[in-house]
């Protein structure tokens, strides 16, 4: 067994620890990076780096989900949700304002889409004040009668209605990793954070905003995102 990834995976060491620990716990050997090196490094490869030197596997980034199929059917009949229309998961949240990709933004995004075919889509976001302001704008605008807003479900609610839809465009937020990690295709809006934090999951499909080939902290580029690019990742994606 090893312990968390704390650092850098250069020079992890193999650590000896009390017998009755081990016999407590069956922990032999517990692998970590140095400490205070964590700056700088790439998350993923780091991870991936380490547990190769360390255990000898090669262990994928894609993390996955797993919810009790049961728990989707109910939540598909719960929710009364169509299979012969386009789902749509829109994840208008996130954990800061710089984050948080304008409303209209997302109903330009819904004009194209709802041109194409029918389509419901489910807005998830918390009830934060900003957040909710964004939600506000687009569920009291010509596409209410499309929207199903989700702030007053718990996570524990929301999750068995994600594997109902078929896709999910989403801010760097909890609800993008969710939607991946459950195999969702899930194209995430990068405007403020690392694209590494984006693009980990096999199912993730990061979209930069306008003119910048890379993003990161303080890029600040949450006007900058183009629905079109939006619409024509989303046509691609379904086919």
């Amino acid at each position: 067994s090893f312990g968390g990834f704390i650092s850098r995976p250069k020079d992890f060491a193999d650590l000896t620890i009390p017998d009755d620990y081990v016999y407590s716990f069956g922990i032999k050997n517990i692998y970590h990076y140095p400490l205070f090196k964590k700056k700088n490094q790439q998350i993923i490869e780091a991870a991936k780096e380490f547990t190769l030197k360390s255990i000898g596997e090669d262990i994928e980034s894609t993390p996955r989900l797993f919810l009790k199929e049961q728990d989707i059917l109910k939540a598909k009949k719960d929710h009364s949700i169509d299979q012969s229309i386009t789902n749509i998961i829109l994840g208008i949240g996130g954990s800061g304002k710089t984050k948080r990709v304008p409303a209209s933004i997302f109903k330009s995004f819904m004009s194209k889409v709802l041109k194409r075919s029918n389509c419901r889509f489910f807005l998830m976001t918390g009830n934060n004040i900003d957040e909710k302001k964004i939600m506000d704008e687009i569920i009291e605008s010509e596409y209410k009668e499309y929207c199903t807003p989700l702030n007053n479900f718990t996570i524990k609610e929301i999750l068995p209605i994600i594997p109902n839809c078929q896709i999910a465009i989403c801010n760097d937020s909890s609800f993008s990793h969710l939607s991946a990690g459950l195999g969702i295709k899930t194209i995430v809006l990068m405007v403020d954070t690392p694209l590494i934090y984006g693009s980990y999951n096999k199912n993730m499909y990061p979209i930069l905003p306008e003119g910048e080939t890379n993003v990161t902290h303080d890029t600040l580029g949450k006007d900058k995102i183009n629905p079109e690019e939006i619409y024509n990742k989303f046509l691609k994606l379904l086919g």
